[in-house]
């Protein structure tokens, strides 16, 4: 995401091109992220934005370890969730999850830093699927999250026409 650029005032119907719908997807995560006090009190940063897509990263605090000393999964779960939320609200369209599973392949430690990337897989109507991978500072493979999302009235930014 790339913080320089200015909100999306030149969009008055659906984005045409690609670079309008960049620009939207940039212009609802800067409208979303400051209400979104979950994600920010467990210290998440948003990496990049993309319609349909998004990259969010997390250092694991020793206050996210279980009783094994690993992270707690669901630190790993909400991490996940909140890159899903922004990847299928990226075209300004009020989207809420309807459903999601995760795996867990490895543990996570502390001062590890994941990276969580939501890529969708499918949209349709007022429903989606995304996929999302979360790994720690060397690649590693941590989870595998699965988010079914559900287009519900309204718009992250009001007036702004969405991306179809």
């Amino acid at each position: 995401m790339n913080e320089t650029t200015s909100p999306v005032s030149a969009v008055s119907a659906a984005p045409a091109t690609a670079l309008e719908a960049q620009a939207l997807a940039e212009a609802t995560v800067r409208a979303m992220y400051p209400r979104d006090h979950a994600s920010q009190a467990l210290g998440m940063k948003i990496l990049e934005i993309a319609p349909g897509r998004a990259r969010m990263s997390m250092l694991v605090r020793s206050d996210m370890l279980n009783g094994h000393a690993t992270c707690h999964g669901g630190f790993i779960f909400a991490l996940a969730d909140s890159c899903f939320a922004f990847a299928c609200n990226s075209r300004n369209l009020n989207t809420v999850a309807s459903g999601c599973s995760i795996d867990y392949v490895a543990p996570a430690f502390r001062n590890d830093v994941l990276t969580a990337e939501a890529q969708e897989a499918a949209l349709a109507g007022r429903t989606g699927v995304y996929d999302i991978t979360v790994r720690n500072q060397d690649n590693k493979l941590v989870a595998l999250f699965r988010g079914k999302s559900y287009r519900i009235k309204g718009e992250v930014i009001a007036g702004l026409h969405a991306a179809s």
